[in-house]
């Protein structure tokens, strides 16, 4: 039932995000917080006795999902965030991170052999599918035969972990599976987050198709009960089947509406939650009645992509790592979070937020140094002619690809104006959510995409999903750069058992990522939203899961 179903285990990218940009506004105090992740959470907690039965609870999206699949390569934040509502996983996270197991659907699982590797998996008996049928250690296999790699014709969106699997056998019955590990795996806990059904996994075409118009089996206290593209809203309501705690609420409306109107639906009664955007959206909140701003920072930033594809303008790292030099992010990082977050500063880690064990500045090769930047330029061959630079006839000019929201562009007006003093053209180009990232990213239409990492709570399943390169299968490798020693190390990382020295080797492939010129990590996520002041037990949860059978309207 966790609301890291979707983020326990990959990294999502998604269009929109609460960015809070600087503005004028009235005399209303923003309270400052934190922007260090496991630090709180804010969900007004009640007990479920507190609440009133029944209800519809209406959250936005910012574009329909491509698939109801998490782990096909099209899908994105929105169907990671609605998956956590219907299927099953096996973990639950407290606000400081904490993980256990999801007592709902494992009773037990547990690292039992390390040479070789083998996690013994036991699934609760009561556990079942929205059919009837029980969940067991055939869909564990399954899920494990379609995610390994080892048939390109499964579209998966990552690999790892599955791939470092030999195996995976019935335990001392259909209830019980045991994963055993052909090398090593580090963040071994991640797997299986979230679970499928073996009919959805069994095949490429039905791993691929099955779920674009929905889930036709799921397992949570929730299923999808109406998916309506015409309409851009996705239902969801009580699944019959369900063993656990009766949920409060009867049904959940997930509903598509362009980023900017969201604080609007909240304030007319339309929505029940938005995340915030810009300073003066926190101040017209805090000012409403009926609503809370609620804060936890989560484990989501902001970046700026390259597109090291042959042939493209930047596919020379050097002259990526140049570019990044002349972008002054403490800037962007003020421009978007003054007032909002304490001591605002830019993110210096792909891998490991601000608050996360393992965390360190790895960004020194991009450090802010626009002299440097053009005497790297200079010297690349790339030189000023009139206000913009060229090399062999061609033009420095750049296409900047982001969602269509003026914090984006805000943020890319700040890159341009900087990029502009070092004779580098940035062209601002934006999109709406529906088809950004299947109709552009994906097929590379682009030379630099801002976007929004929703990461995992294990900080290095992002490394073999996004930071490794196999020009066979991208994974989620948007800007399709990196390099046989980077992927070696990456390797070398995830099959290190011991925690502290994954985190050394880890470091050592984020300098790498950084020196390679891969992408440039903006801001880390303030996680601040508008809800309805009556919601108990949702909000910003920073870190936390959630249980949504406890999600509701207070009496």
């Amino acid at each position: 039932m966790s609301r890291l179903r979707g983020t326990l285990r990959f990294v999502a990218p998604a269009a929109a995000l609460a960015l809070i940009l600087a503005g004028c506004g009235d005399d209303t105090t923003v309270q400052e917080g934190t922007s260090t992740v496991g630090s709180s959470s804010d969900i007004n907690p009640h007990d479920p006795a507190d609440l009133r039965d029944g209800g519809n609870l209406r959250l936005p999206m910012t574009n329909f999902p491509a698939t109801f699949n998490a782990l096909h390569v099209d899908a994105d934040g929105e169907a990671a965030e609605l998956i956590g509502w219907a299927m099953p996983g096996t973990l639950t996270s407290n606000a400081a991170g904490e993980l256990t197991v999801d007592k709902n659907y494992f009773t037990d699982m547990q690292l039992t052999n390390t040479s070789p590797q083998q996690v013994t998996y036991t699934i609760n008996p009561k556990a079942v599918w929205s059919d009837g049928s029980p969940i067991t250690w055939e869909d564990l296999a399954t899920q494990f035969n379609a995610l390994n790699g080892r048939n390109n014709n499964f579209l998966v969106s990552a690999t790892h972990g599955y791939s470092q699997v030999d195996r995976v056998e019935r335990g001392v019955d259909d209830r019980q599976a045991i994963v055993t590990f052909g090398k090593h795996y580090a963040e071994w806990r991640g797997l299986f987050n979230p679970l499928y059904p073996k009919s959805t996994m069994a095949t490429p075409q039905t791993f691929n198709d099955a779920d674009r118009n929905g889930l036709p089996l799921s397992s949570g206290p929730f299923m999808i009960t109406s998916v309506d593209r015409g309409g851009q809203r996705i239902v969801l309501g009580r699944n019959p089947k369900w063993w656990g705690d009766k949920p409060k609420l009867d049904t959940v409306t997930f509903s598509v509406l362009d980023r900017s109107a969201w604080l609007n639906a909240v304030q007319n009664n339309e929505l029940d939650y938005s995340g915030l955007t810009g300073i003066d959206e926190v101040k017209a909140a805090s000012n409403s009645p009926s609503i809370k701003v609620r804060r936890a920072p989560g484990l989501t930033f902001t970046h700026m992509t390259f597109n090291g594809a042959p042939g493209s303008i930047l596919a020379d790292p050097k002259l990526r790592v140049a570019i990044s030099k002349a972008i002054d992010r403490q800037s962007i990082a003020i421009a978007s979070q003054q007032g909002v977050v304490q001591d605002p500063k830019p993110l210096n880690n792909h891998l490991y937020l601000v608050g996360q064990k393992g965390y360190q500045d790895n960004a020194q090769s991009v450090a802010f140094d626009p002299e440097q930047a053009a005497r790297d330029l200079d010297a690349l061959g790339w030189k000023l002619n009139g206000d913009v630079r060229e090399k062999d006839g061609r033009k420095l000019e750049i296409r900047n690809v982001m969602y269509k929201a003026d914090s984006w562009v805000q943020i890319a007006q700040i890159a341009q104006q900087n990029l502009a003093k070092v004779g580098v053209k940035l062209i601002i180009e934006t999109y709406p959510g529906n088809g950004l990232f299947t109709d552009v990213v994906d097929p590379g239409n682009f030379d630099i995409v801002n976007f929004v990492w929703q990461k995992s709570i294990f900080p290095l399943g992002a490394l073999p999903q996004i930071y490794a390169y196999d020009p066979a299968n991208r994974l989620s490798n948007k800007g399709r750069i990196g390099s046989p020693e980077l992927n070696a190390l990456i390797n070398q990382t995830l099959a290190e058992l011991d925690p502290e020295k994954a985190i050394e080797l880890a470091n050592k492939v984020d300098k790498m990522i950084f020196e390679e010129g891969f992408s440039l990590p903006l801001t880390q996520g303030p996680g601040t939203v508008a809800v309805r002041e009556n919601l108990a037990n949702y909000g910003a949860f920073g870190l936390a899961s959630t249980d949504y059978t406890k999600v509701g309207f207070l009496k």
